[in-house]
């Protein structure tokens, strides 16, 4: 019996499993047709969908931004201190062409290079308000 399945599979009548193959033909696909590429639609043009009282006004059109920092500010491991007061909290943290700036109460101002505008994006939540000068926007934080 085993004899026969093997010369059956040697002849090609049967696979290897012993189920034997059936002779269909190969199934003929059309050719696909020559096309030109498809064109590419335009980008619909979308009007923003804030409204202008909404929208936050890019860098280009602002002198700078600020943030109160009630608590220690602690870069790179090391709590930072004014050099001319040596206060060491309440600071307002200005981002202005691309630099950060501490202020301290007394109106100290220290240029902290260890910080970016990266820094600050991630550290300042939404702004709240819009001032005409920095001396407006800092009356607005009782500094």
């Amino acid at each position: 019996m085993f004899g026969r399945r093997k010369a059956k599979q040697e002849r090609g009548e049967m696979g290897p499993a012993g189920v034997p193959w059936l002779a269909y033909p190969e199934p003929q696909w059309p050719e696909p047709a020559p096309s030109a590429p498809e064109p590419v639609p335009a980008a619909a043009v979308v009007d923003d969908f804030l409204p202008p009282d909404f929208r936050m006004d890019t860098d280009d059109e602002l002198a700078g931004r600020f943030m109160p920092w009630r608590r220690p500010l602690v870069v790179e491991g090391e709590v930072r201190a004014c050099p001319q007061c040596q206060a060491y909290r309440d600071w307002v943290i200005l981002c202005t062409q691309d630099r950060i700036w501490l202020r301290c109460r007394d109106g100290h101002e220290t240029l902290e290079p260890h910080l970016d505008v990266a820094w600050y994006n991630r550290n300042s939540g939404p702004s709240n308000g819009k001032f005409g000068t920095l001396e407006e926007g800092l009356r607005s934080l009782d500094h």
